[in-house]
């Protein structure tokens, strides 16, 4: 069990040195040709921020171990949103921009409805699959023609603008930053997908779980680093923007992916359409009040969102372990969770009403 647990944080940080390295070479390089910063920040370094997510779930769906696919897409966007901004709006309060308010939430949502309307079936088939990547293409151009304001190009700029001369040796150098990230990405989601697998079976527990815990963190890591920093800097735009656009990508581009690679398509529990999927869409649903309350993540919303996490992954232990307290837990969270949703969604009608009238 030791040596399992030693490969997994092998492969988790091999993993998370490839996604570096892949972004840092990858957005360098795209710098020096001429490439917008924002297009750098919206596409090479949101995909290279999510390609150990991908990664793992090309590797698990290859295997045929698509419980852990599911529960790393579905695992990971539960975190970004509860755990990712609640961490950071408690380090740093954050700003939230207007359009991620009026075009960027609803996306999420409508995406993550769209997900749940597709695996109603039970089964994410090549069809389905084939749409979601349709939708992320659709999703990227969009997305690159909403981010027009100067506020958000200025963040981006600060961020992701040439900083170094174009080079040869610049070039190989960024060149080879990629090939090495690509390498270590693979041998990294490998090593990451075999001990997950040796590590639930040892503890007697579903793929699913594993990949709903600790795999969804683990490759989530660097959405975390990444938000953090930027809150940290104030580029606020960039914290919850790499947060939101994370979850929409691994919803039409992980599953997606994942769909069209597993050859018989994924496979969804009964249990994870009766609740995980609907927390997913919970989750989804929160970030519109939330982002609505004065146009700013508070400290106490930050707060609110980390507790949300908490419960979930109480929750998910003890259906793992069959737990006595299950039965309460579940009685907690469907008292919990609709109370504070409704006092989010009135706080944000009465916080609507105070900006019409000034």
């Amino acid at each position: 069990m030791t040596n399992t647990i030693l490969l997994f944080i092998a492969g988790l940080v091999i993993l998370i040195l490839g996604a570096d390295l892949l972004v840092r070479g990858a957005s360098r390089l795209a710098a020096a040709f001429g490439v917008s910063p924002l297009v750098i920040g919206l596409t090479i370094v949101a995909i290279g921020t999510a390609s150990p997510e991908v990664a793992v779930s090309l590797q698990a769906a290859a295997n045929g171990q698509v419980d852990l696919t599911l529960g790393n897409v579905l695992g990971s966007n539960i975190f970004n949103i509860l755990f990712i901004l609640g961490i950071t709006s408690i380090v740093a309060p954050i700003v939230i921009a207007e359009q991620l308010i009026r075009k960027d939430a609803p996306i999420l949502l409508g995406v993550s409805l769209l997900t749940l309307a597709l695996v109603f079936d039970g089964n994410l088939g090549a069809m389905d699959g084939a749409i979601l990547l349709f939708l992320l293409v659709v999703y990227i151009v969009f997305a690159l023609k909403q981010n027009e304001s100067k506020k958000v190009q200025k963040e981006y700029a600060e961020e992701y603008a040439q900083k170094e001369p174009r080079t040869t040796r610049n070039t190989i150098i960024n060149i080879v930053f990629i090939l090495i990230g690509l390498g270590l990405l693979v041998l990294g989601s490998n090593w990451l997908v075999d001990s997950a697998v040796r590590i639930a079976k040892s503890l007697g527990v579903s793929e699913l779980v594993i990949g709903l815990t600790i795999v969804a963190v683990g490759t989530s890591l660097p959405e975390v680093a990444t938000s953090v920093i930027a809150a940290l800097k104030g580029e606020s735009d960039i914290a919850v923007g790499n947060a939101v656009g994370s979850n929409i990508f691994n919803l039409l581009g992980v599953l997606g992916i994942g769909a069209l690679v597993s050859p018989d398509g994924i496979f969804v529990a009964q249990r994870v359409l009766q609740f995980d999927l609907p927390v997913m869409v919970f989750v989804a649903l929160l970030t519109l009040p939330v982002f609505y309350l004065d146009s700013r993540i508070s400290r106490i919303e930050g707060g609110l969102l980390f507790s949300y996490y908490v419960v979930y992954v109480i929750y998910v232990i003890l259906r793992a372990a069959e737990s006595s307290a299950l039965a309460s837990m579940q009685l907690h969270i469907a008292f919990f969770a609709p109370i504070t949703f409704i006092a989010l969604v009135v706080i944000a009608i009465r916080s609507s009403r105070a900006k019409r009238q000034k």
